[in-house]
């Protein structure tokens, strides 16, 4: 019998591990990776819009940390369907009392995990194995114009990134990108 999903929260208010169910045997395995009535008990009134999907081939490769603001925000649903990262979910909600704090679960073809990133979070990545590739829905389309980041290193947010990432594997957009005191308030905190 399939086990269901299993929802973990973290210290930090909206970002959630999602660990699905897996029956296994001689074959393989059969697992549901999504269902939307289990996630909806979770996280209400989310619609899907577009999927992506990256490879990178290097260990230690960053990606992020990347957000869209608004009217164009995004959640994120993102799983490493081969080898395994560092994911890191940011809180970029100006007023909030975590703004500037992060989590980070390690995902990986083997745990068949996922992590739940809530619009108003940047985030971002590191590959712990070679030819990683992370497969994200989102609840927006790619906006270019509404397309942010936030730098890897910023001091502010201290992420503890694993001993392997490498800054050389930076693209040109995330080598540029702000710091966290210079970010204009894009999330406002909404009430209650």
């Amino acid at each position: 019998m399939l086990q269901s999903m299993a929802f973990r929260q973290f210290d930090l208010p909206g970002p959630l591990e999602i660990q699905p169910g897996r029956i296994a045997d001689e074959r393989g395995y059969f697992s549901e990776i999504f269902r939307l009535n289990e996630f909806s008990k979770h996280v209400p009134h989310v619609q899907f819009v577009q999927e992506n999907q990256s490879l990178s081939v290097g260990v230690g490769t960053i990606r992020g940390i990347h957000f869209q603001v608004p009217p164009a925000a995004q959640g994120k649903l993102v799983r490493c369907l081969a080898g395994a990262v560092f994911d890191v979910a940011v809180d970029l909600q100006q007023g909030s009392p975590t703004f500037g704090k992060w989590i980070a679960a390690v995902l990986s073809s083997d745990k068949n995990n996922q992590l739940w990133i809530p619009a108003g979070f940047g985030h971002a990545f590191c590959t712990l194995e070679a030819n990683s590739i992370v497969h994200y829905r989102v609840t927006a389309y790619y906006s270019p114009s509404d397309d942010k980041g936030l730098a890897w290193n910023d001091t502010d947010v201290a992420i503890q990134w694993p001993v392997s990432a490498n800054p050389e594997s930076l693209s040109a957009k995330d080598r540029n990108l702000p710091h966290l005191a210079d970010l204009p308030a894009y999330f406002p905190r909404k009430a209650g």
